[in-house]
């Protein structure tokens, strides 16, 4: 398969799977129930198309055991059916997405982040358009609504920057490749699946992507835990980076019992 047509499948894939949630959102089912349905379909999606169209690839998905296979397979699609399953949950919560990337020859070729409920679907076949980022305005960092992490909160106090708070991690890099917010950086856990296919759609749209030490996103390791991220606008790498390795320097030298 062409890289146009695995870019093409990766959203062809991600529609279905958030048509099949808004399905979902639709049958009269609330909290735990509806957030287990909603993996539940998703994945059950997800996981017919592979089959279908790409029978002969390795999966990592969030709603499936995991196989050592993977390890060594050519092409390992790296999904998330439903990332932001409490937004999904209470409805008209908007800010959930679907995750699906495409790993081969050691790095991301291909992905798609769908937002369902905005009707919606970011891909890697039509990169978005970053638009210009006003002269003089504060830089604006996307966090977590419920759980932003500490690394966030004290970069925006040395950057003068405002927050903006929204739900999945899908959603917060789908803000700055719309210019709703200029970074998103994110410390303290998350795994493979959570940033794969935004991170796919982010390097399509021209936007830095690495760890907050600068370092690389590597994917399909053995541990898929990937705890930490930076998403953010080319032109303010540099200096997220300095402060975002000064930041996890500090914290990795505090005393037991310090600031956490």
């Amino acid at each position: 398969m062409s890289g146009h047509d695995d870019a093409r499948l990766a959203r062809l894939l991600a529609q279905a799977a958030g048509d099949a949630l808004l399905t979902v959102r639709t049958q009269g089912l609330t909290g735990r129930d509806l957030k287990d349905a909603g993996d539940a379909r998703a994945q059950e999606v997800l996981a017919a198309l592979l089959a279908e169209h790409a029978p002969g690839d390795a999966v990592l998905s969030e709603e499936a055991a995991d196989s050592s296979a993977r390890l060594v397979a050519d092409r390992v699609w790296i999904i998330d059916p439903l990332d932001g399953t409490r937004e999904f949950s209470e409805p008209p919560r908007d800010d959930w997405a679907v995750h699906v990337a495409l790993w081969a020859g050691g790095d991301l070729v291909a992905g798609a982040v769908a937002l369902p409920a905005r009707g919606v679907v970011h891909g890697t076949d039509a990169a978005p358009v970053v638009p210009p980022r006003p002269a003089g305005a504060p830089v604006r960092l996307a966090v977590s609504r419920s759980r932003p992490p500490e690394i966030a909160t004290a970069l925006a106090a040395e950057l003068g920057a405002d927050l903006v708070p929204m739900g999945s991690a899908g959603v917060k890099c789908a803000a700055v490749w719309t210019g709703e917010a200029d970074a998103y950086v994110h410390a303290g856990g998350q795994f493979e699946w959570d940033s794969a296919a935004p991170v796919a759609v982010a390097r399509a749209a021209g936007l830095h992507t690495s760890r907050v030490d600068g370092s690389p996103l590597v994917y399909n390791r053995p541990d898929p835990r990937l705890p930490d991220l930076v998403v953010c606008r080319p032109e303010l790498a540099a200096q997220i980076l300095a402060l975002t390795t000064a930041l996890t320097t500090v914290r990795a030298g505090a005393p037991a019992g310090g600031a956490r």
